[in-house]
Order: C-alpha cells, then sequence, then structure tokens
C-alpha cells in the first residue's frame, strides 16, 4: 500500500511541476506559448509561383528552396516566428498552380509585409540560343527571353556572395565584382554547364534582366562565378547583400493578402481560455456527479492532463490557431473517456457482486481493448488530417494528435496510480457508493 502512495507521491509532484512550468512560463514570458497569426495578429500573403517551365521534379525541389529562402529572407528582418509553407492550388496555363502562404505575426502593415518579400532578388543563369549569337546587340529587356534559354543551374544553387575588387592592369583602379559560390550540387552543374558550352554566352540574370552576359572560355571547375558588370562599390556591395538574404530559384507574384488585427487576435484568445476554463470545469462536475470517487480521481488526472499537454505546446513548441485550441478543448472531453470506459466495466463488476478491489482491477484491465482501438482510430485520422490538411487542418490535426496520445497515459497511469493510493481493499455499502454503486447493495 505504501509503495502505491509513494507512486502517488510521485505523480503529484510531477503535476505540481508542470503546473509551475506552465504558470512560470506565462508569467514570466521566458517561454510564451507561440501563438499563430489568427492569434497574434499580423498579415497574410499568398504568392503563385512560376514554375510552367519546370518538370515536376525540379518543380518540388524548387518549391522547397523557395521556402526556404522567403523563411529565411523574413528572419532576417526580425519578424517573430513567420510560417511559410508552400501549397498546390488549382490549374494555371494546363498545370499544377503552386502557391506559397507567408504568414508573418506582428506585422499589420501589409504594404510593408510585401516590402519584405519583395526585394528578394530572383537570380537566373541562362545560356544564348546558338541562333542568336550575331544578334546580342540588338537586345531588349523585353526581348531577354526571345535570345536566352534556362538552365539547369538556378538561385536555390546559390550558397554565398561575395564583393571583391578585380586587379586590373595599366593602372586602371581594381574594378568591384560579385564573386557567386555555389553549393556542392551548383558546382558540379556549373563545370558541366561550362564544359558543354565553350565559346556560347552565359547569361546572369537579376530579376529578369541580364546583368552580365560572359563567353564561356573554359570550362570553370572552382565552383564559383563572378559577376561584372560596371558595378560602384557600393552597388556591388547592395547586390553580393541581396543574393546572400537569398535569391529566389523562381519568381512569385502575388495573389492576395489578409490582415488580422492584433485586437482580434487577442479576442479569440481570451474566448479560447474561458472555453477551456469552462470546458475543464463542466467535465471534472459531470465526473463527480456520476462516478462520485472515481470521477474524482479521474478529474485529477484531468488536471495532470491539461498541464502535460500545456507544457509540450511551449516544449516542442506548437503553434497554436484557433482551430488548434478547438482542438485542444476537445480532446479535453475525449481525455476522460478512456475514464468513462473504465468506469462502466468496474459498475457492471460490482453488480455482478465482486469487491470493490476486484471490481477495479478488472475493470481497468477489461477496458482496455476499447480503449486501445478508439485511440489508435484517433491517431489514424489526425495522422492523415496532419499529412493531406492544409496549413489550418494541420494545427488541429496536431494538437489533436497529442492530446489522444497524453489522455491514454493520464487515463492508464495516471488514473490507476491515483486510484490504488486511496485503499479499496475494504467492501462494503459506502465504498459500493463512492464507486457508483447504490447504498443498498448488499456486500
Amino acid at each position: 500500500m505504501w509503495e502505491k502512495r509513494a507512486y502517488a507521491l510521485v505523480v503529484f509532484f510531477v503535476g505540481a511541476g508542470l503546473a509551475y512550468f506552465v504558470y512560470s512560463a506565462q508569467t514570466h514570458e521566458w517561454r510564451p506559448f507561440r501563438l499563430g497569426l489568427d492569434l497574434s495578429g499580423g498579415t497574410q500573403l499568398v504568392y503563385r509561383a512560376k514554375t510552367e517551365n519546370l518538370s515536376s521534379t525540379d518543380t518540388a525541389d524548387a518549391m522547397a528552396s523557395l521556402r526556404d529562402t522567403i523563411e529565411r529572407r523574413v528572419n532576417l528582418f526580425g519578424v517573430s516566428e513567420p510560417i511559410v509553407q508552400t501549397q498546390t492550388g488549382g490549374t494555371f496555363a494546363g498545370s499544377l498552380e503552386q502557391r506559397l502562404l507567408v504568414e508573418l505575426p506582428g506585422v499589420t502593415d501589409t504594404q510593408k509585409a510585401i516590402e519584405l518579400i519583395g526585394q528578394t532578388p530572383v537570380l537566373e543563369f541562362r545560356l544564348l540560343k546558338k541562333d542568336k549569337e550575331n544578334s546580342l546587340a540588338e537586345m531588349t529587356a523585353t526581348t531577354t527571353d526571345k535570345y536566352f534559354e534556362p538552365t539547369v543551374l538556378s538561385g536555390k544553387n546559390l550558397k554565398s556572395a561575395q564583393l571583391q575588387f578585380q586587379q586590373q592592369v595599366g593602372g586602371v583602379p581594381n574594378e568591384p565584382v560579385v564573386v557567386l559560390n555555389f553549393d556542392a550540387t551548383g558546382g558540379k552543374l556549373f563545370a558541366k554547364l561550362t564544359r558543354e558550352n565553350v565559346g556560347r554566352s552565359f547569361g546572369i540574370f537579376l530579376d529578369g534582366l541580364p546583368i552580365s552576359v560572359p563567353v564561356i572560355r573554359e570550362a570553370i571547375t572552382g565552383g564559383s562565378a563572378v559577376i561584372s558588370g560596371n558595378f560602384t562599390p557600393a552597388g556591388a556591395k547592395e547586390l553580393a547583400r541581396n543574393l546572400n538574404y537569398g535569391a529566389l530559384p523562381v519568381g512569385i507574384e502575388l495573389l492576395s493578402t489578409e490582415s488580422v488585427s492584433g485586437t482580434l487576435g487577442g479576442e479569440a484568445v481570451n474566448r479560447g481560455i474561458a472555453s477551456g476554463l469552462w470546458g475543464v470545469g463542466a467535465v471534472i462536475v459531470f465526473m463527480i456527479l456520476f462516478y462520485r470517487l472515481p470521477g474524482l480521481v479521474a478529474s485529477l488526472a484531468l488536471l495532470f492532463y491539461v498541464f502535460a499537454v500545456l507544457a509540450l505546446f511551449q516544449i516542442i513548441p506548437v503553434t497554436l490557431t484557433a482551430a488548434g485550441i478547438a482542438a485542444f478543448i476537445l480532446s479535453i472531453g475525449m481525455a476522460v473517456d478512456a475514464n468513462i470506459l473504465i468506469f462502466e466495466r468496474t459498475k457492471e463488476e460490482l453488480a455482478a457482486g465482486k469487491s470493490v478491489a476486484e471490481a477495479t482491477h478488472d475493470g481497468f484491465a477489461r477496458a482496455w481493448n476499447s480503449i486501445r482501438d478508439s485511440n489508435t482510430s484517433s491517431l489514424i485520422t489526425a495522422v492523415i488530417l496532419f499529412w493531406l490538411g492544409t496549413s489550418l487542418v494541420k494545427g488541429f490535426a496536431l494538437v489533436f494528435g497529442i492530446g489522444v496520445l497524453v489522455s491514454m497515459l493520464t487515463a492508464i497511469s495516471i488514473s490507476r496510480t491515483l486510484l490504488f493510493a486511496i485503499g479499496i481493499d475494504r467492501s462494503n455499502r459506502f465504498t459500493r457508493f463512492l464507486f457508483g454503486g447504490s447504498l443498498k447493495q448488499q456486500q
């Protein structure tokens, strides 16, 4: 008995520690909850990626690189916890439309948000078409597509950009140039490209405009390229800085914007907290009225569940949206679902004439299969929603899945530990009443 009570004491201290962790993290703001755009306020931008000329494999790689580049870009501007995701939309130009969703919490100025993304340059590498070598001088900014063809090398292969000064002869001042350093894949692609196209003009384009069109004289295997274009030192420095911020592998087009005020987000948070408190309170009242002592134990386990889940939200961390809060409130009711199965089974065993101790033990043992199957089906649903859903659905699925996993722990382990620590070896009318039976029942 004392061993069981020692376990119960450990559970109590762990629960108290989780409660203190959650409370301290919020009051001292050293690890606050991460709130989504709809709760904290901010701006959402939806872009269409221009991937019409890419194969399906290249499109997937380009979208992944685009997401990483934009995320790195907005992080450099100090935006707190940006969310950048890719999404397949309808059709455009006969192919599936690829979209980029950018959520910038705390940035309520839509124009500023657009500027943060729009300042990112699109870096491209193209080869002059073989039949256009003699007409390069006729090219204008609006006819570059007619003169150049794309290559497998793109801005996603750029590792870094550096300002350097190229030494010249005859007393001419050193010319500022920008040196592009490619990653391992880009270095191989660049070496192959230059080796197979010696003598052809190689265009380096920024935002669709040629900034340098050198002639390939020999294979370049060093994994770097030099951009020269009569730059001033300040201009070359700015170009290198912008490229280091992240050159986009494909162009993007703004489709829509949505701004959420911080006031509306704060109201949603307050309502979510109030809903959660009412939900916990209603479940506790229901459990105590219908199941008496086991209901009280289940209520304590429910509080343990709440603090454990909130602590996980802070540690992982999980970005909470309005849909996520709804999933958490839903999981509060589901958290005691396993206890209801156990207690109903226990009442059946009591009605069959078993002692309180035997009935409780058998109630936990025989309800396990039902608990396992119901929670497994819920987890399967959560995984499917997370795998296939949009950003809002993924937030709901993640919170719901965490809730199901933690509820299995609290319902089986925590409730069992606390219940057996009370001491239920004696079986009489009063103990039967405490476990949901009637005072009129015989021993």
